[in-house]
């Protein structure tokens, strides 16, 4: 299994890819159609079309490294984007459950406090 630190940026190419680009390739959608840098220590994941195969690209300090998992059996329960987004962000533990083969819809979430995002807070303290 695959250990992914929690604070780790995790960013999901929403749109299916062609399985034979390799690194370079990968690193040009991540610039092009993710418009993110592939040198900022993120873990950038993509799906094939039947979702039952992920590749995971990632910079790792001196060099791309390459990750890919084929199911035998199953498909990968992938979030759907709400909009026409080329990305979704995901957190470490949704994408552990993920390549668990856990359905994300299907999981029942308590309430948790979460800090606000710097725009939100900003915008907060120009209305009071």
């Amino acid at each position: 299994m695959l250990s992914i630190p929690g604070g780790l940026k995790i960013y999901l190419a929403t749109a299916p890819v062609d399985f034979r680009k390799s690194h370079d390739g990968l690193a040009a959608i991540v610039e092009q159609a993710l418009k993110e840098d592939p040198l900022s220590g993120g873990l950038f994941v993509f799906t094939n079309k039947r979702s039952d195969r992920v590749k995971l690209l990632y910079w790792d300090n001196d060099g791309y490294a390459l990750w890919y998992k084929r199911l035998e059996a199953g498909v990968f329960r992938f979030p759907k984007a709400e909009s026409e987004s080329q990305k979704l962000t995901l957190s470490a533990a949704d994408f552990q459950m993920i390549l668990s083969g856990v359905d994300l819809s299907s999981v029942k979430r308590l309430k948790r406090y979460q800090r606000p995002l710097a725009k939100e807070t900003s915008k907060n303290l120009a209305l009071t």
